[in-house]
């Protein structure tokens, strides 16, 4: 088994820091602002032939109440998760009560726990780390995470301690893995797979993300308060349901730019972005409540634009009268009508009501996202399409259309040959777009296409053409110079021969 390491502490301890270290990463976001780590994070790093996988969590001060009591509740499930923890505290804010609240309680905790001094540069160890003895959490190991000092020798320290007894059993009984027949080394690591659908959870703040998340995984893994910006980095959570692998990504939510105050909600927004175009499936929650905003039609914008397949979840559904669904359902027609392949769904995240049905709608947008077509399938349809309407005459002369193939997936791209296919208008780019939706059964994913013209057969031929007539009447002028020269030669010594007496 791969061991797991959560880093623990109070706000602000330089966790973040330490992870992205460990993970060789920029996962974690890192910033001069306590409490900017609210959910846990997973990420994988490896010292020698050792993998392990390091947990980030929110910091712990032992005086918690609101958000950051959920916070530490996610820091507290990180510690029953780990087989090691790493016990961080700041030398430069010297020991603090926080400190020795969370180191009666890790002492309490059958785990494998090392406390982590942190920011030592420019102070003397001796002097600085005296006084967190007395945490009774053995001999501080001090590093410096911002400037790597000290984090090489650490991992190597506690994963040669952790192998110790492993290593001692081998040399005791002699007993070694070997290749299988099938010429698999063992043993055999668990990895922090991110594998299946990828699913990113979008949308403003305070629409219900995190708790949606946590209503598709039945826990509380991510931080859930009623305060908008809750959510600070994106989140990504492998699952499987019955036997088909996903990974959540949790996403923090965007607001309008001229809203955008600190720095750190502007790494959060970058990571959402980013998220976005790393998915399989984006699902963009609103907010029955508030109905539709311009905020959301731009996360749209995004989405599409990314080429990423689409299922649509109108939250906090319930409790709301008929007239008000109504007018919420006549309000996603109106400003909607573009959006005819994508599911539309009426879930309240908070009572499960309508959250399973989310799943088919998923599950066929990335099937049509990732499908594979022939490509004399794509060239009959196109062939088809042609026949019951063709492109439209310009410049007396009308487009010819000859064969299609697929481009990519992921969204599918579906490339067009043909003569003069720049001049075909947006009505018909539509008419073809909609043909090849509706005969591929393509759902929940846009489609985009290419259209490529094909060179004249005979243009090469015409230049080189030009080119032979260009050489012949070079060679010509060359020869003509040549005799030039000769008879100005041959008159020259005429004159000069003249000229001699006899």
């Amino acid at each position: 088994m791969v061991p797991v390491i959560a880093l623990v502490g109070r706000p602000n301890v330089g966790k973040s820091t330490l992870f992205n270290r460990l993970t060789k990463t920029r996962d974690a976001l890192v910033a001069e602002i306590a409490g900017l780590t609210r959910d846990r994070k997973y990420g994988e790093g490896k010292v020698g032939d050792y993998p392990f996988i390091v947990i980030d969590t929110g910091g712990i001060s032992g005086q918690e109440e609101g958000i950051d009591e959920a916070m530490a509740s996610q820091s507290f499930l990180a510690i029953k998760e780990a087989d090691i923890v790493f016990f961080m505290v700041d030398v430069a804010a010297g020991l603090t009560a926080g400190d020795r609240t969370l180191a009666e309680y890790l002492r309490r905790q059958e785990k494998s726990a090392y406390l982590i001094a942190n920011k030592i540069d420019g102070k003397n160890p001796d002097v600085v780390l005296s006084e967190f003895y007395e945490l009774g959490m053995g001999e501080p190991l001090p590093i410096a995470a911002a400037h790597n000092r000290g984090i090489a020798a650490l991992i190597e320290y506690v994963m040669d301690e952790l192998h110790h007894e492993e290593k001692v059993i081998e040399e005791e009984t002699g007993y070694y893995y070997e290749e299988d027949e099938a010429g698999d080394d063992e043993p055999k690591h668990e990895e922090l797979d991110i594998k299946g659908i990828k699913i990113a959870v979008v949308g403003r703040p305070n629409v219900g993300k995190s708790t949606l998340v946590n209503r598709f995984l039945g826990e509380d893994r991510v931080v859930v308060f009623d305060e908008a910006g809750t959510t600070r980095d994106s989140i990504y959570i492998p699952y499987e349901r019955h036997g088909q692998p996903y990974t959540l990504i949790d996403t923090a939510g965007i607001r309008r730019r001229k809203n955008i105050t600190e720095a750190a909600e502007k790494f959060s927004i970058i990571k959402t972005l980013q998220a976005i175009q790393d998915c399989n499936v984006c699902i963009l929650v609103l907010d029955a409540r508030t109905g539709i905003v311009e905020q959301d039609l731009h996360m749209l914008s995004f989405v599409l634009n990314s080429g990423r397949a689409l299922v649509l979840a109108v939250n906090k559904w319930d409790g709301m009268t008929a007239d008000d669904k109504e007018r919420i359902k006549d309000e996603i027609d109106r400003r909607f009508n573009f959006l005819t392949f994508a599911d539309i769904h009426f879930i309240s995240a908070l009572h499960g009501t309508g959250v399973g049905h989310l799943y088919e709608s998923v599950d066929a947008a990335y099937e049509s996202a990732m499908a594979k077509w022939q490509t004399n399938l794509l060239t009959r349809i196109l062939e088809d399409a042609v026949a019951s309407h063709q492109p439209a005459i310009v410049r007396g002369r009308r487009p010819k259309l000859r064969y299609a193939h697929q481009g990519g997936s992921n969204p599918p791209i579906i490339v067009v040959h043909g003569n003069m296919t720049n001049d075909l208008t947006d009505d018909y780019r539509r008419y073809l777009t909609n043909t090849f939706r509706r005969v591929l059964d393509i759902k929940g994913t846009p489609v985009r296409f290419e259209f490529r013209s094909g060179e004249n057969p005979f243009s090469e031929k015409k230049k080189e053409i030009r080119h032979s007539s260009k050489r012949r009447a070079d060679a010509v002028e060359r020869t003509a110079n040549k005799r030039k020269i000769k008879i100005d030669k041959a008159r020259k010594q005429l004159r000069k021969n003249y000229r001699q007496p006899d």
